[in-house]
């Protein structure tokens, strides 16, 4: 098998670009500290060495738990370029399920700051394979392998001899990256060399994205896909785990500084970004591809981030899930000019076609493991089912879960991995994928399946209403106001139960919901701080 490592996208950026401006990070004074695509290679390539002579060898699983910055891409390439599997864990999902994370698989070490080191000394039985450490940022205890001494002595780390990374196939295992746990216990979702960069080649051709660009990266993720893509990443002035509560002001003079072609943010960040530009009447003037995803982006921030942005820019919505990155896509142009009428009566949410490498089937809904994709019944065109799918960018397993492997995964009869997305929704004439929600979010009434997102569509559609909520056992709508509409007294809160009862009548869809109930702030997941938190909804009495 042909070697792969996907950190050769950085070694080849380096080389064709290498004086280019690769990453770009603030400090606390609002000064930035950058390097250029040569400067970040010869760093990971020191850090890379250093980890190989500290008895780092390739498979190693190692946790990375650092501050997004010039520090996490460095890493992040520097243990691809080691060969070593990077371990991703979400900070924001709580200690007790972080832990149990890493007890699924078994770390060989930790890359991390000071505050998780002085944890994993306390914590040091639960993880008895962890040998190999880096810290990262001062630490007066610390004796053994710093990212400071390396930086520091790096002529005494690295001889003259360029540093060659260790060869890699595109199937070895690359990263084990854990989802949110936004609908159940995290898992943890393995990626290859062959994963990553197919999902770098996907999400350039179909956006056209091009070396030279400048991307205002809001999100971990695109920081590290830019520097594959020999795009600048410029890193806000904000904490990545709480895009909801993010300084707009700082991202629009981030943008507009920088003067960036592009950007991806959470639905959460951009509507911020949109109120903000309404109010103050500023503009991103040089943005001309903005990008979001994690949940549906509202038609509404969709119109709002549209008017603040380059008038020849344009915004997309990816669809996918962490086990399936990027699957589908469509523009704000295409849901504003024709989607978006059939999403306020109940269609579902248009998320678009399909990338070239993904193929994609919708099945007959059932909550049974399904061992063979033979074995599903496959429904037609505009039928509602849970969708499946299959291609080079589709992880194939969970680390260690062996439960969750039969409930998701399934072979075809050329042994290729299907996934299960968890979703369900339908495909339409034009084989674009409608989604209806969360297969685990529909509600059984003894007259129908109630789905969440086109019940949820009716709701939306009262003045009042930021977002609503469909939750379970017995069907009931939840709904939570913009903030100047919140009810001030009973009486106001009676009325707005009746006119939204009156709206649910009036749509076969939500005939049969009868409970209303108003909320002042949804729970929402950890990562995008977007997706509803359905689940504990239901719990509410």
């Amino acid at each position: 098998m042909s070697s792969l490592n996907i950190a050769a996208r950085l070694v080849g950026m380096a080389q064709r670009f290498p004086e280019t401006l690769a990453v770009a990070e603030p400090d606390r004074r609002g000064n930035y500290k950058t390097m250029t695509f040569a400067e970040l290679d010869t760093d990971t390539d020191r850090i890379a060495a250093a980890l190989i002579g500290n008895g780092v060898r390739p498979g190693m699983r190692l946790a990375l738990f650092v501050r997004y910055g010039i520090d996490f891409i460095s890493l992040v390439f520097a243990l691809c370029k080691a060969g070593a599997t990077l371990v991703l864990i979400d900070p924001g999902m709580g200690i007790r399920r972080m832990l149990r994370c890493l007890a699924e698989v078994e770390p060989d070490g930790f890359v991390a700051v000071p505050s998780v080191h002085l944890a994993r000394i306390f914590l040091k039985q639960q993880f008895p394979k962890a040998k190999h450490h880096l810290m990262v940022g001062h630490c007066c205890f610390w004796g053994g392998l710093s990212l400071e001494t390396i930086r520091k002595n790096a002529g005494s780390i690295v001889s003259e001899t360029k540093f060659e990374m260790i060869e890699t196939t595109p199937d070895d295992l690359a990263a084990i990256i854990f989802t949110s746990g936004s609908t159940g216990l995290p898992k943890g979702v393995a990626f290859t060399h062959r994963i990553f960069e197919t999902q770098v080649e996907e999400i350039s051709k179909r956006y056209h994205i091009q070396p030279g660009e400048i991307d205002l990266a809001c999100f971990p993720f695109f920081g590290l896909f830019d520097a594959a893509m020999g795009v600048t990443a410029i890193i806000p002035d904000m904490n990545p785990t709480r895009p909801a509560k993010v300084d707009p002001a700082k991202i629009v003079e981030a943008a507009n500084r920088w003067k960036i072609t592009q950007s991806f943010g959470s639905p959460a960040l951009w509507n911020r970004v949109a109120d903000y530009c309404a109010k103050t009447g500023k503009h991103l003037e040089t943005l001309r591809r903005a990008v979001s995803a994690g949940a549906p982006v509202s038609a509404t921030i969709l119109a709002k981030l549209k008017r603040c942005i380059h008038p020849e820019g344009e915004i997309f919505t990816p669809y996918g899930a962490t086990e399936a990155l990027p699957t589908a896509s469509i523009s704000a142009t295409e849901v504003l000019g024709e989607t978006v009428a059939k999403t306020e009566q109940g269609a579902g949410v248009c998320v678009g076609t399909r990338f070239p490498t993904i193929s994609w089937k919708i099945i007959k809904i059932t909550d049974l493991p399904i061992t063979r994709l033979k074995n599903a019944q496959e429904l037609p065109v505009g039928e509602i089912g849970e969708i499946v799918v299959t291609g080079d960018q589709v992880t194939r397993y969970y680390v260690n879960r062996p439960e969750a492997n039969a409930a998701a995964k399934m072979l075809d009869d050329e042994n290729r991995v299907w996934h299960r997305m968890g979703d369900v929704g339908y495909l339409d004439s034009q084989d674009r994928f409608w989604f209806c929600g969360r297969k685990v979010h529909r509600v059984e009434t003894p007259e129908r399946t109630l789905f969440s997102i086109p019940c949820e569509a009716v709701f939306n559609q009262h003045p009042k209403i930021f977002r609503s909520a469909l939750a379970g056992p017995m069907p009931r709508i939840f709904v939570e106001p913009f903030p100047e509409f919140f009810p001030k007294n009973k009486t106001e809160k009676r009325t707005l139960i009746a006119e939204l009862l009156e709206l649910a009548q009036k749509n076969p869809l939500t005939k049969s919901i009868k409970e209303i109930r108003i909320l002042r702030h949804f729970p929402v997941d950890v990562r995008h701080n977007v997706k509803i938190n359905r689940e504990l909804l239901s719990t509410l009495r």
